[in-house]
């Protein structure tokens, strides 16, 4: 990781690397010497510090523990299959349950604001005579606000694939290709990466997602002062709603559709006008 000069700010990637005591010992001076003339900045970055200090304070001896009962019956709602996770439980276990993990903790961080997609009650479906009920799987959009809540705030990787400060035009194209066509081929459906810089945002990059039916990826966007939008893509199934839809749940605005073989939701903190706004250049250029 090359120094940064002592006038520029240095990249989140080395500041984050500053935080876990990962920088060479020039590096870390020059770093040290810029938040010295950035207290500001070097308030807010201790503060990230402290905060996963605290949480690894209060985390480290319960993972050691059996997961609670509540805890697992968020993890089994959020894959929709309670007898195969129950079991074992079920390939989809370890993830159920970071997400309901990651989202709970997301929603105490914002005083309970975004965990609403999985604390909303589910009515359960009988699945024959003399079969116990089963929970019908977690809506796909609600899983979209899941992925948006646990990947926004992260600042060292919040993607897979990055395309902002890649380097040149050129490296920024070819990542961009890289980015379309991996998707394209992981989900079987085309994938566009949109260009929303009229509205003021910038690709950051995207990822790979799993959902209990397949495969579904995340692009993100993020404007200069730093906000972010998610779209989230997936295979148009039996479980998309085709019209063009809008929720919004303690702070977090989604609009929904289909076009053709694709399913896409916006995700973002937003103003509802203004993620219209963006959502009509996505379905515009091809969403």
């Amino acid at each position: 990781m090359a120094p940064p000069s002592p006038d520029v700010r240095p990249t989140d990637d080395q500041l984050g690397a500053w935080l876990d005591g990962e920088l060479d010992a020039p590096t870390r001076q020059q770093v040290d010497a810029w938040l010295q003339q950035h207290p500001d900045e070097a308030a807010r970055w201790r503060r990230w510090g402290d905060a996963e200090a605290a949480l690894r304070q209060a985390l480290d001896d319960g993972l050691q523990e059996p997961l609670p009962p509540h805890w697992r019956a968020l993890a089994l709602h959020a894959t929709g299959d309670r007898r195969a996770a129950a079991a074992r439980g079920g390939p989809g276990w370890p993830l159920a349950a970071g997400l309901a993990l990651a989202s709970a903790l997301a929603g105490g961080a914002a005083g309970g604001g975004v965990a609403w997609w999985w604390a909303a009650p589910t009515p359960t479906v009988a699945a024959g005579p003399g079969a116990p009920a089963a929970t019908p799987p977690t809506p796909w959009p609600r899983l979209a606000a899941a992925a948006h809540a646990v990947y926004v705030p992260e600042q060292r990787h919040p993607v897979e694939v990055a395309v902002a400060g890649a380097g040149d035009t050129a490296t920024r194209r070819a990542q961009e290709a890289h980015l379309a066509g991996w998707l394209t081929r992981r989900l079987s459906v085309p994938v566009t990466l949109f260009d929303l810089q009229s509205q003021g945002f910038e690709l950051v990059g995207g990822r790979l997602l799993p959902e209990p039916t397949g495969p579904s990826a995340q692009l993100m966007y993020q404007d200069a002062a730093g906000v972010r939008v998610t779209v989230y893509l997936r295979r148009h199934g039996s479980d998309t709603p085709a019209a063009f839809r809008y929720e919004a749940v303690d702070g977090l605005g989604l609009f929904y559709w289909v076009d053709g073989p694709v399913g896409y939701a916006l995700v973002g903190a937003l103003p509802r006008e203004r993620l219209l706004a963006l959502a009509q250049d996505i379905a515009r250029q091809g969403g």
